[in-house]
């Protein structure tokens, strides 16, 4: 009896101090938060009723990574899965950079060393290729046959970071890793690419941003472009009137040391906090680049403007869940965060080059949901899914510069929705 009184007693203190640190903003912020959650179930989970079954691909482990010290926070060697194209397609190569929120401590640091975020140990096997990844021409028309890549992100800044915490057992290797991955992709045969998309969801959108330019160098002959799918974190104000995502992104770059690895081009005329921030890189990137996101973005609904650090009594706890539940000053205030979103890309939309996709919706990663990407139902603007309209913008069919009405008067979102 008495040893079950003890492992009882354990097991409280265990709950307790799990807790505590759940509660902890950071921990929050940089673990699997509700809305990651359900884009995550979205694309490994099951398929919808009557959709057909998705193609699962394989993990590669890069295995000359170690060499040059390109590993994940653990030290484990990182990964992509690929699916070679074909036909029309075999000469052209979509890379897409996975998102997975950040860490912005080392204690969050080294708990994310234990999940699929921070160690190859972890990741799944196989994971299914759905919307812009997709090998059906039905679901994927423009892109279906090339070669398709996901590089797995497991070092916690966004594929940006180039240092060590050698006390805690921490590489923040994530530039390397980006490195890595693009020479070996270039040695099985995408140094002949006579097309190429690099792309990314949420930190991998803010990542492909980051890593456009040097995409771009490093395939001269090649025609490149960008997508950047919820990555365009805004440096915003929170519903308490302070900073919360500057405070958490100041911690990623504080942690991982990247003053050191962030844009020159930002950081010799502003601080390196901001130069996390898209809205500050956008206008140096020389390579086109299409901006996919959601005006309302689920995510910085969330984990920006009304975590619950900023909103303690949990006014916003229900708008935060459904849209349907704000009320009319909380959609004003979101209206404005909407309204500042825009500011932020007027001069890039101006640029002939570049690509502009900003719908009304309650979302976040629209690019590897196949209801978002491209379906019956899919979002529109201008009856155009988003599919079709970076379809237009990569192929230069059309210029896309397609900007929602405010909220509520798209009917063809798919909002997100929390229980």
């Amino acid at each position: 009896m008495r040893a079950m009184e003890k492992m009882f007693l354990w097991f409280v203190s265990v709950i307790f101090v799990l807790s505590k640190f759940v509660n902890s903003y950071e921990f929050e912020e940089f673990f699997y938060n509700k809305t990651e959650g359900a884009f995550l179930e979205s694309v490994y989970g099951a398929s919808a009723a009557g959709a057909p079954t998705p193609l699962m691909v394989g993990l590669t482990i890069i295995h000359g990574a170690a060499a040059r010290g390109a590993v994940c926070l653990d030290g484990t060697l990182p990964g992509y899965h690929i699916h070679r194209g074909y036909g029309s397609g075999a000469n052209s190569w979509l890379i897409q950079l996975e998102g997975g929120g950040w860490c912005n401590s080392v204690r969050s640091c080294v708990y994310r060393k234990k999940t699929r975020r921070g160690s190859s140990n972890y990741m799944e096997k196989q994971i299914p290729f759905t919307g812009i990844l997709s090998n059906r021409a039905e679901e994927n028309p423009d892109f279906f046959n090339w070669n398709r890549v996901k590089v797995r992100y497991c070092d916690g800044a966004s594929f940006i970071g180039d240092s060590e915490d050698k006390a805690a057992g921490l590489q923040f290797r994530g530039k390397r890793i980006y490195q890595a991955a693009m020479d070996e992709l270039m040695s099985k045969g995408m140094r002949y690419a006579k097309q190429a998309l690099l792309s990314g969801c949420s930190a991998g959108g803010l990542a492909s941003i980051m890593h456009c330019n040097d995409f771009s160098n490093s395939l001269p002959h090649t025609k490149v472009k960008c997508l950047s799918d919820a990555g365009l974190f805004m440096d915003a104000i929170d519903v308490s009137g302070g900073h919360s995502i500057r405070n958490f992104f100041g911690g990623v770059v504080m942690t991982q040391g990247l003053q050191n690895t962030l844009p020159r081009t930002c950081t010799n005329h502003l601080d390196a906090t901001s130069c996390f921030f898209p809205q500050n890189l956008i206008g140096n990137i020389r390579t086109p680049l299409f901006i996919l996101n959601a005006a309302y973005d689920s995510w910085q609904l969330q984990e920006s403007l009304a975590p619950r650090t900023a909103d303690p009594h949990g006014l916003w706890h229900d708008c935060t869940l459904n849209n349907e539940r704000c009320s009319p000053s909380q959609i004003q205030f979101l209206q404005g965060f909407r309204t500042h979103m825009l500011n932020a890309v007027k001069r890039f939309s101006a640029s002939r080059q570049s690509g502009l996709f900003i719908n009304s919706c309650f979302a976040h990663c629209q690019s590897e949901r196949q209801d978002t990407w491209f379906s019956d139902n899919s979002p529109t603007i201008n009856n155009k899914p988003i599919a079709l309209a970076v379809g237009d913008w990569y192929f230069d069919r059309n210029g896309v510069k397609a900007i929602d009405c405010a909220y509520p008067c798209d009917r063809t979102c798919h909002n997100l929705v929390f229980k």
